[in-house]
């Protein structure tokens, strides 16, 4: 089956909810305020609910208590507010797509955890809006439940393909694409902003790994990630590649911390977004 074809299913499948869009959309009009924005989350109190314990949680370390949804605009600005929202929202996109085959609670785990790598590496690297990159992390193998869900016995053929090969090799041989690459088209056609979908769209893309710092670090965080959470396959993996090492100035003593950071924080942020 062709990527166009997953990508319908998947935007056929789940929209993103309303405020999503309508927060977009506010933060995108220079009229709006603090107060619209705020207004906006509050009417939902599960969402709000999310969002303030998000901000108040070890993603952000504020020492101050974070009350109110117009406080933590205030605080975190407006674009990671967004960034939290579309991080809860793609729990329920996860679970849109649940599938026998996927243990969609460990799937998820590793998703959050690829977000914690990917934010602390870019923070390391004095990148803008390092929120994104938790985001990213998330989102970057939504793609995986769909092709699972879409095409069970072709996933079950993934899963029992060669493990020697990294994870992004497999889904190239096998499907044609990488589940980065195919993610990322879900998120451009969910309208989501080009920070978000480009870098994911192309992590895998080595010529971009060495020339675009952003797709450097998540292509890092990646690579650190499938160690970590397959050592039985790919403890020796080689992080710094010639690429990545082009665009990304960071040391293995910065790696050390980023990985004890997501292995002490993942469970909690994990917990406060599903």
């Amino acid at each position: 089956m062709s990527i166009k074809k997953y990508v319908k299913f998947a935007t056929k499948s789940f929209a993103l909810p309303n405020v999503c869009v309508r927060l977009r959309e506010l933060l995108d009009c220079p009229r709006s305020s603090a107060e619209d924005i705020g207004n906006l989350i509050s009417i939902d109190p599960s969402l709000t609910a999310k969002v303030l314990r998000l901000a108040n949680s070890s993603l952000f370390r504020f020492p101050s208590q974070i009350e109110s949804v117009s406080k933590a605009i205030n605080v975190i600005g407006g674009e990671a507010l967004y960034n939290l929202v579309v991080s809860e929202t793609a729990s329920t996109a996860f679970k849109c797509f649940d599938s026998e085959l996927i243990d969609l609670k460990q799937h998820w785990h590793a998703s959050v955890y690829s977000g914690m790598l990917a934010k602390h590496l870019a923070m390391s690297t004095n990148a803008k809006v390092i929120e994104r990159f938790f985001v990213m992390g998330i989102l970057q193998n939504l793609s995986e439940l769909v092709v699972a869900k879409r095409s069970p016995e072709l996933y079950q053929q993934y899963l029992d393909s060669d493990k020697s090969l990294l994870p992004y090799q497999r889904q190239k041989q096998l499907f044609g694409f990488t589940f980065a690459h195919c993610s990322g088209i879900i998120l451009e056609s969910w309208n989501l902003p080009i920070g978000l979908f480009y870098p994911i769209t192309h992590v895998n893309d080595v010529a971009r790994q060495s020339s675009d710092r952003e797709i450097g670090v998540l292509a890092l965080s990646n690579r650190i990630a499938v160690r970590q959470l397959d050592k039985e396959n790919h403890s020796e993996i080689e992080l710094f590649t010639s690429e990545i090492a082009n665009t990304v100035s960071l040391d293995m003593e910065m790696v050390s911390n980023a990985t004890d950071y997501a292995e002490r924080e993942t469970v909690k942020i994990a917990a406060l977004i599903r």
